[in-house]
This record gives C-alpha cells, sequence and structure tokens, in this order.
C-alpha cells in the first residue's frame, strides 16, 4: 500500500518542518499526558482509600463507651460510659440483621509476660470467636479461640505475629506455656492483623481476661456486621443503638461525646461516593483536555493544508493524482499523533510510577517511625486501563484525519495552476 519512497517521503517533510511537526505531536503528547496523569491519579487515590478498609469488615458497626458532655437527669458531665455483658445482651437482642456480634475487653497497661528466659510487656486483650471474621485476623498458626474456650474461661491464648517473634523467636510456640502476670496459659494459635499494634497483643478468651484482670463483666467495646443493609437502614441501627444504650446508662441521646459509634457501613459508602465524584470530576478535565488536543490539532492541519498548497499544485503538474496527495498529508498526520500519543502515554506512566515509588517509600519511612497506622495511605498502585489511553488516542488521530481531510481534498481538486499562484 505504501512503499518505501512514499514513507521516506512523509519523513523528509516531517524533518524539513520541525516546528509544525513538534507543535502537532505536542497537542498530541500533552492530551494523552494529563489523560493517563488524571485518570491514573484518581485510581490511585481510590486504591489507597480501599487499601485502608482492607483490613475490616465494611458492613461493620462498632460501640465505644466515652465521656458524657452534657448533664442529664441529674447526673454530671464528664462521666465516663463503661459496658459490660448485659449491653452485649440488650444489643444482640433488640437489633435486627446482625449476623456476627463480639464483644471484647481491652486490658489498657502493659502486662509482664514471660516464657522461660524470655520477657516482655505486652498489651491483652479478650476476645470473642467472631473477631476473626469481623476485624479480617488471618491465622497464622495453630488454631483460635473457640465457644467452648469461652464457656469454659479456659487459660488458652492466641499470640500475634510480633509478640511471637519477642518470645519464641523462630521456634514455634503452639502448645507451649507463657505466664501472662504470672498466670499460666497454653498458646494454640498465631495471628496477623492489618493493623499493625495489634500484632504485639495476646489475645485470651473474654470471661477469662474478665476473670483474671478483675474485669468482673466489664467490655470494652462492641461491634456487629450487618446483613443485606443499606447505609440509611445502618444510620437506623445506629440511632437504635444509641437511644438503648442511653436509656441504660441514663445520658442524653443528644450527648455525641457519651458513645463514640465507628459505622464502617456509612462511611464505606460515602468514600464510593467520593470516588465516583472524583472520577466524574477527573474525567471531565480529561475530556476538556482532548477536546484541546483535537483543537490543536485541528488547527495545525488546516495550516499544514493552507502551507501545502503550492506543492500540491506542484506534485499534480507532474502527474500526483488527489487520492495520493490527500494520503500523503494524512498519512503524515497520523505518524505524528501515534508517536506523539505513544510518548504521551509513556511519560503519563513513567510518572504515576515514580509517584507510586515516593508514596510507597513515605508509608514505609512512617511506619519505621511509629508503630501505629502501618498499613495507612491514601495513594496506592495508580493505574490507567490501557484501552482508555489507546481509544483516546484513537480519537485524537480521527479528530486529527477529519480536520485535515476537507481542507486536503479540496486543495487536492484545485488545478495545478491554480495551486501554484496560491499565496
Amino acid at each position: 500500500m505504501f512503499d518505501k519512497e512514499f514513507i521516506l517521503e512523509i519523513f523528509t517533510t516531517i524533518r524539513k518542518n520541525k516546528l509544525r511537526t513538534f507543535l502537532t505531536g505536542f497537542s498530541v503528547a500533552w492530551g494523552i499526558f494529563m489523560l493517563i496523569i488524571l485518570l491514573g491519579s484518581g485510581k490511585g487515590l481510590e486504591n489507597g482509600i480501599k487499601e485502608n478498609f482492607k483490613g475490616e469488615a465494611k458492613n461493620t458497626i462498632r460501640v465505644f463507651g466515652g465521656l458524657t458532655s452534657i448533664a442529664f437527669e441529674g447526673q454530671p458531665n464528664d462521666r465516663h460510659i463503661e459496658f459490660n455483658n448485659y449491653d452485649k445482651k440488650i444489643i444482640t437482642e433488640n437489633i435486627p440483621n446482625i449476623d456476627l456480634l463480639y464483644a471484647r475487653y481491652d486490658i489498657e497497661l502493659d502486662i509482664p509476660v514471660h516464657y522461660k528466659s524470655e520477657y516482655a510487656t505486652l498489651a491483652v486483650s479478650g476476645i470473642d470467636p467472631s473477631t476473626k471474621e469481623i476485624e479480617k485476623i488471618k491465622l497464622l498458626e495453630g488454631r483460635y479461640i473457640n465457644d467452648w474456650d469461652i464457656e469454659h474461661s479456659q487459660k488458652v491464648a492466641v499470640i500475634g505475629k510480633d509478640a511471637k517473634k519477642m518470645l519464641f523467636r523462630a521456634k514455634s510456640p503452639i502448645g507451649e506455656i507463657i505466664y501472662v502476670n504470672k498466670v499460666p496459659f497454653k498458646i494454640i494459635g498465631v495471628f496477623s492483623d492489618d493493623y499493625a499494634p495489634e500484632n504485639k497483643k495476646i489475645y485470651m478468651p473474654l470471661a477469662t481476661a474478665q476473670k483474671i484482670f478483675l474485669g468482673g463483666n466489664k467490655i470494652s467495646s462492641i461491634a456487629m456486621t450487618l446483613e443485606n443493609i443499606t447505609p440509611d437502614e445502618s444510620k437506623t441501627i445506629e440511632n437504635s443503638i444509641k437511644s438503648k444504650l442511653a436509656k441504660r446508662h441514663n445520658f442524653s441521646e443528644k450527648d455525641e461525646r457519651a458513645v463514640l459509634i465507628i459505622n464502617s457501613i456509612e462511611e464505606f459508602a460515602k468514600s464510593q461516593k467520593l470516588f465516583r465524584a472524583i472520577n466524574i470530576f477527573l474525567w471531565l478535565i480529561a475530556i476538556g483536555t482532548i477536546i484541546a488536543g483535537i483543537v490543536g490539532i485541528s488547527n495545525i492541519m488546516l495550516i499544514v493544508v493552507k502551507e501545502r498548497t503550492k506543492e500540491i499544485g506542484v506534485r499534480k503538474a507532474i502527474g500526483a493524482t488527489p487520492a495520493s496527495i490527500v494520503k500523503l498529508i494524512l498519512l503524515e498526520a497520523v505518524i505524528i499523533t501515534i508517536i506523539a500519543g505513544l510518548i504521551g502515554l509513556l511519560a503519563g506512566s513513567t510518572v504515576l510510577e515514580i509517584a507510586n515509588g515516593f508514596m510507597e517509600a513515605s508509608n514505609t519511612a512512617q511506619a519505621a517511625a511509629s508503630e501505629f497506622d502501618e498499613n495507612m495511605t491514601i495513594f496506592k498502585n495508580p493505574s490507567v486501563d490501557t484501552m482508555i489511553a489507546l481509544n483516546a488516542l484513537i480519537v485524537l488521530i480521527l479528530s486529527g484525519l477529519l480536520a485535515g481531510f476537507i481542507p486536503a481534498k479540496r486543495a487536492a481538486q484545485i488545478r495545478p495552476i491554480a495551486a501554484l499562484r496560491e499565496e
């Protein structure tokens, strides 16, 4: 279809018109580059926020006791609201659609723990078996605490992977006895949690922890997963939980500090709406950038045809057909657009990779400096669907062809003598 001389002629023309070629190519490269940067950044932000949800079920409501901020029915403000096993029972019996529910009792002070000659001070929590599913805990060795352990207040424990390294180093701890505050516990499992501080904890049955650490029937928090619940329905359930706890603990339902309720159903829905809004905004900007590129290509093509009218006259005078002339001009535009588009695609992808590497290095440095929020990130794995970028490039090519075809065809149909006189 295109012989060697034809292609060589196109590249000769490109070399002779460096400025024109640069301006045409820059419009295309910039449009594709901005498309990649904008859409990739939006995807990176979405991935980063989703990463922070991965360590927990997305249909969860968590309830924590707080400090009252409003005096109510003779009760002073700044009163600490403490939950107990009865609060768990009230929620279990009165809240619909509960799939899983757990209560946990967190020991605030570091507890002395030793195994043979190894010593450490670790945090201890009494937990229900459902924490494994709700908190997305990964079991690395052995088994997890079960209902039988709870019912019989067994002196067994599962240990976080970091706590295991402190006490056992590379040795498997399964079946070994550790002493927690001088009380012997048998290790039955090793776990990993995406939330870094939990990996330095020891989990034991809730009833066991309450007895050994004089918690009575005290619990620190309650969490539940809900099935087939919309964000609006979860908000209604959240209000119902607060209402029942307010009646039981005698605080005002208007008190925002008395209990802390974290509704991940609502928060995840908000984040999804945010993603959609961001994507729409970025697409609008990206489309605007592509349109600007189309306008740039169109203007350049009009100038190209105008400048080459005399050249077209000469070519026709020596026997060139109108079709070959139009083909020559349009193929030149296609070659420039493809090369520039690929440059823009490569440049955009490179910038995203550099930005991702920088953010990962920053997150690693923060994790090394602090034991908290190890996996907190706002930007991760920015990427763009290759088909989107290629489709955008095709749109630019077709727009450039359409913009140049009509004037090129008109110029090719001019008689040679008229074309030679064209100023």
